[in-house]
Formats: structure tokens, sequence, C-alpha cells
């Protein structure tokens, strides 16, 4: 490893990640370092970290070359690996462009959750193809203190319980995990969004996500809101035949969802970078047990 390692700082709507650029995959990253970095009083800070590598270089991500030059390898703000991130997605394209390696227009990122497609928009905002969303069967229910809802289970490439509450207050200070029930729907965990809605077919939400804690925005998770609020509005895209668009507010900001008839999802939405500079491997090394 060199005694200097490149990183930038950036958020989508709030959702922050350290960003390590490391196109041929050489900078090792395991899980006690990645903790290190998002530390947000003893490292960076960050809900995650966008390791920023070509497909071609890395294992999990060799089959998806073809279609998508780069890989997001990201981790969550604890270390442990995740299939996908929206806002990610989002502030990794964006980095993409500033660094030179893509224009405006449509690009592709490949993900643990697949191939992305993503629209850097001129204006700045940027549009992520999320794919289809699943839905499996079975009842779910969530629950902070003495109240439980019952949630709506929908696979965004990652798992969410989406529950409808009457205050966003209800869901507590979500520094741990809500309970859930049965643990058979979430074998490996879940991130879960308590929703209110706010107008027509206008929500907003707290999430609780898996690794993670608290976060200012989810960008699965808003994908997630919207298709279960469709669902509950009974405007369900394969039956209606239409289009349904959602604005949902997080903590952090604004994002727009639409899902199509024929259930591929969209997220639009912004992207910031508001720093770089190097890190002391040598730090990094004693900041890891």
């Amino acid at each position: 490893m060199s005694t200097r390692i490149a990183f930038l700082k950036g958020h989508g709507t709030e959702n922050d990640f350290v960003i390590i650029p490391d196109p041929e995959n050489v900078i090792d990253l395991p899980p006690a370092a990645v903790a290190a970095l998002c530390d947000r009083r003893a490292g960076i800070g960050g809900d995650g970290l966008l390791h920023v590598v070509r497909s071609a270089a890395h294992p999990e991500a060799r089959a998806m070359a073809a279609e998508a030059e780069w890989f997001m390898d990201y981790r969550n703000g604890d270390g442990s690996v995740a299939e996908m991130c929206g806002n990610g997605v989002r502030v990794f394209a964006h980095y993409l462009q500033r660094a030179g390696h893509v224009a405006e227009g449509d690009i592709a990122v490949a993900t643990r959750g697949g191939v992305k497609t993503v629209h850097i928009a001129k204006e700045g905002d940027i549009t992520v193809g999320m794919g289809k969303a699943l839905l499996p069967e079975g009842d779910v229910t969530v629950s902070v203190g003495e109240r439980s809802w019952p949630a709506r289970n929908v696979n965004m490439g990652n798992p969410h319980a989406v529950a409808f509450v009457e205050d966003l207050d209800h869901a507590g200070d979500l520094y741990t995990a809500p309970p859930f029930s049965p643990a058979s729907a979430y074998p490996d965990g879940v991130n879960v969004e308590f929703v209110v809605d706010r107008g027509l077919r206008h929500v907003a939400l707290r999430v609780h996500e898996r690794g993670s804690g608290e976060t200012r925005s989810c960008g699965t998770g808003a994908c997630a809101v919207a298709v279960a609020t469709a669902r509950r509005d009974g405007a369900d895209p394969a039956v209606t035949g239409a289009p349904a668009t959602y604005t949902v507010d997080v903590p952090g900001g604004r994002l727009i969802i639409t899902e199509r008839a024929d259930g591929e999802i969209e997220m639009t939405g912004p992207a910031v970078i508001v720093a770089e500079g190097e890190i002391d491997a040598g730090w990094l090394e004693t900041a890891t047990p």
C-alpha cells in the first residue's frame, strides 16, 4: 500500500460517503479499515464507502465488464458488504464525471445488485435505473418500543420493510435496528422505512439502514417506499398501465421515484462532492485492529 491514499467525500441527499478511487483494485480495504474511515470522530466520516474499481479488475464484477467499465464496490459504514446503494450510485456516477472517466448522458455502473443504467443530466440531477422491485409473499411486522406495524416486504436488490405510521417520531431514535418478525423474512437483516403521507403522491420517510443506523437518506429505501405506497394506493403500474411517480422526502432532501408499467424503477436526485484529499496509510494501519 502506498503511503498516501486519495479520497473524496460526497453525498446524495445527505446520505454521505467516503470515496476511494482505485481503478486497478490494489488497495486493501478490510472491514475494519472501512469502519475506521467511516468513523465520524476518528476518521473521515460517512454512512458508507464507495470503492471505485474497474469491473475487469474486481473478481466480483469481471462478468459485468463487457456491460459496465466501472464497478461500485459498496461497503456499509460498519465495513460490511452491501448489494446496492441508490444514493451511492448517483454519487459514484458524479465522481466518474468529475474525474473525466465519463461524460453527460447515459452510462452503466456495475454493482452487486447488477448493472445499473445512470443518466447524468446537464442541469446536474442524476437518474438511476434501479431495476424492478420484488415483493416477497408473507406478513411482516416491525416494532419500536410498545408499538408495532404491519410492513410491506420489498426487495430492491437489498431487503426493505416499509411501515406506514401516523407520525415519523414513532420510529424512535433508530440507533438500533427495529425488531421484526418473522425472523425468516430477513435472514441477513433489513432496512426499515417508516412512512407518512404529505400529499397526493407525496410521502416522507425515516430509515434505519442495515449496517449504518439511521441515515439522512436511502435511495433503494425511497424506491421501496414508492412501490409499497403505489400498491397501497391502488396505483400499481402493472395493473393500471400508467407509470406511478412519487415525491419522497427524506431527512436530507427530496427524491423523485417513477415506476413504469414494465416494472422498471427510476430514481432522480442530486449528488454532491464536497471535499478531496489524501489519507495517511500509516494512520489507517494503526486505526485498524
